[in-house]
C-alpha cells in the first residue's frame, strides 16, 4: 500500500472544509508555546489524533485521505476538528476517547489543551443504548407524579457497620419520605462495613419501610469493584435482593467498565446513579483537561440514569452557566450550540438522563436548585443537611420533603415553616446560607 509523500501537520488544517453529517466535530481550547503559530497547533491536534505522525512518510495506506481529521474553524485560542465516523470502533467509549482525548494531551506544542464538547452524529450516537430509564424512573420506579427523587447520604461517609448504615441512618431518612438512601463514593466493601451484609440489611429495612409508608424505597448502593467479575457479581446480588437501581463511581471504574455495567442494567432492568468521584482531577483547570459537560455527554451515551452535575449553590466547583448548559444537554433531546461553551447534538433515540444536585445542601437551598434548574426533574441529595436536624436523622429528612412541597405549591419556605416545626427548625439552623 503506498501513497505519496505528505507534509503532515499543514494538510491537517483547512479552513475552507465543511464536514459532513456523519463526521464526529471536537471543540478544542488550545494555549500553543511562544514560538509555535496556533495553526501549527491547529494542525498538531488533528493529525496526532486522527493518522498522522511527527514527520514525513513515504509509503501510506491508500485509505489514508479518508480517514484523516481536518482543524477547519478557529475564535482565538478555540479551534474544532472533524473526525470521520468510520476513524472509531462503532459502540466503544474508549476506541474513540484514544484519539480526541489521547496523546494529544501531552504534546509539547501545547501549553495546555481542553476537550470542551463534542458533536455526535447520529450514525456514531446510534450504536449505543443510553440510559434504561432516565427520567422516567420518577414513574416508572418510584410511582411519583413529579420529581424531584430525593436521596440522603449517611454521614460521616464512612463509620458505619452494615448494621447502623440500614438501621440508624436509612430506616430514618426512609420513614422521614426521603426516597433513597445512597452509599458515597468511597464506600464499597470495607471490613467494617461488608457490601453483602449491607445488601441484605437494607433490603430488609427497605422492605419494613415500604410497608409503614405505602411509598417505594430504594438505595443507590455502590457496586464499584476491583474488576470486572466482581463487578457484575455486585450488580447481581443488589438485583437478586429487589432493587432497581445500583450506584457507579463511573470515573474511578473506567469507561470499559461502566460499559459493562450499562450492558448488565439493561438486561436485568435496572437504574443506575452514577457519582463523578475523580471528574475534578481533569475537568476543574478550564484551560486543560476536558469538561464536564462532555463527562456527562459520554455518560448519557453509555446508558448512565442519573449523573452529578452541580448544584450552584453547594459546596463544590461549578460555574452557573457551565452546569445549565449541562443540564440541558443531558435532560433534552436536542440542544443547540453555545460558543465556546457547548456544541450542537441530536440526541436520537437516546433517552435523557437525570441530573443530580449534591454537596452541602440543606432545605433551604433546594427552591434555589430548581429554580437555577427550572424544574425537578432531577435527583436532589441532602446529606449533613438531613442529618444535622437539630431535631434527629428521620425530622432532617421530613424537613426535605416539606421544603419540596412548599416549592411545589409555590410557597415561601419561611411561611411553609410555622406550620411544619422540622423545616422551621431546618429554616433555624442553616437558613438560606451557601456553604463553602
Amino acid at each position: 500500500m503506498m501513497g505519496k509523500k505528505s507534509e503532515w501537520y499543514a494538510d491537517f488544517v483547512n479552513l475552507k472544509y465543511a464536514p459532513n453529517k456523519d463526521a464526529i466535530v471536537c471543540l478544542f481550547r488550545f494555549e500553543p508555546l511562544d514560538e509555535i503559530s496556533a495553526t501549527e497547533v491547529m494542525g498538531r491536534i488533528a493529525s496526532e489524533s486522527s493518522v498522522g505522525t511527527w514527520t514525513t512518510l513515504t509509503s501510506v495506506p491508500k485509505m489514508l485521505p479518508r480517514l484523516k481529521a481536518f482543524a477547519f474553524w478557529r475564535r482565538g485560542k478555540f479551534c474544532k476538528v472533524a473526525y470521520p465516523v468510520t476513524l472509531f470502533e462503532q459502540g466503544s467509549i474508549t476506541g474513540f476517547l484514544a484519539g480526541p482525548a489521547g496523546n494529544i494531551f501531552g504534546m509539547k506544542a501545547v501549553k495546555s489543551l481542553r476537550l470542551v464538547d463534542v458533536e455526535l452524529p447520529l450514525e456514531y450516537v446510534k450504536h449505543f443504548r443510553g440510559p434504561n430509564f432516565g427520567t422516567s424512573a420518577i414513574g416508572k420506579i418510584f410511582k411519583k407524579k413529579s420529581g424531584p427523587i430525593t436521596a440522603v447520604v449517611p454521614k460521616p461517609k464512612l463509620g458505619y457497620t452494615a448494621s447502623e448504615h440500614a438501621e440508624k441512618v436509612a430506616y430514618a431518612v426512609w420513614r422521614g419520605g426521603i426516597d433513597c438512601v445512597k452509599d458515597d463514593e468511597n464506600l464499597t466493601n470495607q471490613t467494617f462495613n461488608k457490601f453483602y451484609d449491607r445488601v441484605e440489611r437494607l433490603a430488609r429495612v427497605r422492605d419494613k419501610a415500604e410497608k409503614e409508608t405505602g411509598q417505594v424505597k430504594e438505595a443507590f448502593i455502590n457496586v464499584t469493584a476491583p474488576d470486572l467479575k466482581q463487578l457484575e457479581n455486585r450488580i447481581k446480588t443488589v438485583h437478586d435482593h429487589g432493587f432497581r437501581y445500583f450506584m457507579l463511581d463511573v470515573v474511578i471504574s473506567g469507561f470499559t467498565a461502566v460499559q459493562t455495567a450499562s450492558n448488565i442494567a439493561h438486561d436485568y432492568g435496572m437504574a443506575i446513579h452514577a457519582h463523578r468521584a475523580m471528574h475534578a482531577m481533569f475537568t476543574r483547570n478550564q484551560d486543560h483537561g476536558m469538561s464536564m459537560l462532555f463527562l456527562a455527554k459520554l455518560m448519557r451515551l453509555i446508558g448512565i440514569d442519573q449523573l452529578h452535575i452541580g448544584t450552584v449553590v453547594g459546596k463544590l466547583e461549578g460555574r452557573k452557566n457551565e452546569i445549565i448548559a449541562t443540564k440541558d444537554m443531558i435532560l433534552f433531546k436536542e440542544v443547540n450550540e453555545i460558543p465556546m461553551i457547548r456544541l450542537h447534538q441530536n440526541w436520537g433515540k437516546i433517552k435523557p438522563m437525570l441530573p443530580v444536585a449534591s454537596g452541602g445542601l440543606h432545605p433551604g437551598l433546594l427552591p434555589q436548585v430548581f429554580d437555577i434548574y427550572k424544574t425537578t426533574d432531577m435527583v436532589v441529595q441532602v446529606g449533613g443537611g438531613t442529618q444535622g436536624h437539630p431535631m434527629g436523622v428521620e425530622a432532617g429528612a421530613k424537613a426535605v420533603v416539606q421544603a419540596i412541597e412548599a416549592y411545589h405549591q409555590s410557597i415561601d419556605l419561611r411561611e411553609y415553616a410555622r406550620d411544619h416545626a422540622e423545616l422551621g427548625e431546618a429554616l433555624k439552623k442553616w437558613g438560606f446560607t451557601r456553604p463553602k
